[in-house]
């Protein structure tokens, strides 16, 4: 593995912690499990897609995997979003933080994907 994919991976993962960080703290109501579920699922699965993406067997299945986690990450976003406007949590500076590495991490994917298909045409 490159060191900029080494350190790529070791920031989704610390996002995927900052995720659950929230998640332990929601509300112990029916609003607060629905949220906890949805972001445990789709914290850990951007990153574990993410990890596969690295061993794809194609480059379509290495822009399908990375879709995956675009997916992921867009459905944590709106998430998030949710709870800042209820809002579920007393206090909201670990969602924005999350929010805010969210949607820089949608981009690198984003340009990631956008890549991928670039060469895809000049091969």
């Amino acid at each position: 593995m490159n060191p900029t994919t080494q350190i790529f991976e070791e920031r989704l993962i610390r996002f995927s912690l900052s995720v659950i960080e929230i998640v332990e703290v929601l509300p112990k109501n029916s609003l607060g499990t629905y949220f906890k579920d949805q972001l445990t699922r789709a914290g850990l699965s951007a990153s574990f897609n993410n990890g596969e993406s690295q061993f794809a067997e194609s480059t379509n299945d290495f822009i399908h995997k990375k879709k995956i986690c675009l997916k992921e990450l867009k459905e944590i976003q709106i998430a998030l979003k949710f709870i800042i406007y209820k809002p579920l949590l007393p206090d909201l500076t670990k969602v924005i933080a999350a929010e805010i590495e969210c949607d820089e991490l949608i981009s690198i994917f984003v340009k990631s994907i956008q890549t991928t298909l670039e060469n895809m045409k000049t091969k």
